[in-house]
């Protein structure tokens, strides 16, 4: 482990596992009930396991479950600046890059890509292979396989062919005009 690595209670960590510095593992979730107006923290009694061959980039937070578990599986790389919910399940062999937001619940099927920037909304499950571009924005289960782009998340292609045409707008706003202009 890295200088200033933070492994709080109710962590196992499995072989092979890198841990870059700054990270922290095992805080607990984020979690209120409101309780005669006022915000009451939710105890967080589970654990975070890390499963072999894991490598977690600097600054990372991995939050403990609130009843059972926070996994992350064999063989996925987290880059810096990640933060992962409460009762997360990472899969096997899953690519996390910079600055990804995983709210509490998810669920990461073996093999999922995420590029950077990207946030995930609580409780969704994300199909195996899938692949979700940077900064997406994602609020609904993803399919096995798919390739999502934008905010909110919608198949690459389509997504690509609206960034095409909004780059257009001015030019077929301009020409709409003209065509005002003239009646």
């Amino acid at each position: 482990m890295h200088p200033g690595v933070k492994l709080l209670s109710r962590c196992e960590i499995g072989k092979r596992v890198v841990i870059n510095s700054g990270v922290v593992i095992g805080s607990e979730g984020y979690g209120f009930e409101q309780i005669k107006g006022s915000h009451v923290k939710i105890p967080h009694l589970g654990q975070v396991i890390i499963e072999d061959d894991v490598e977690i980039g600097a600054n990372t937070c991995i939050d403990r479950a609130r009843f059972e578990e926070t996994r992350i599986g064999e063989g996925t790389k987290i880059d810096n600046l990640v933060q992962i919910g409460h009762n997360v399940r990472i899969g096997k062999g899953c690519l996390i890059v910079a600055q990804v937001g995983i709210a509490g619940s998810v669920q990461f099927e073996d093999n999922v890509v995420v590029g950077g920037q990207a946030g995930f909304a609580g409780h969704l499950k994300i199909g195996k292979g899938a692949k979700i571009a940077g900064q997406a924005g994602i609020t609904k289960d993803v399919s096995p396989g798919a390739f999502l782009k934008g905010n909110p998340a919608m198949p690459f292609q389509l997504a690509q062919r609206i960034s095409i045409l909004q780059k257009r707008l001015p030019d077929l706003f301009n020409r709409f005009e003209a065509t005002l202009d003239k009646d």
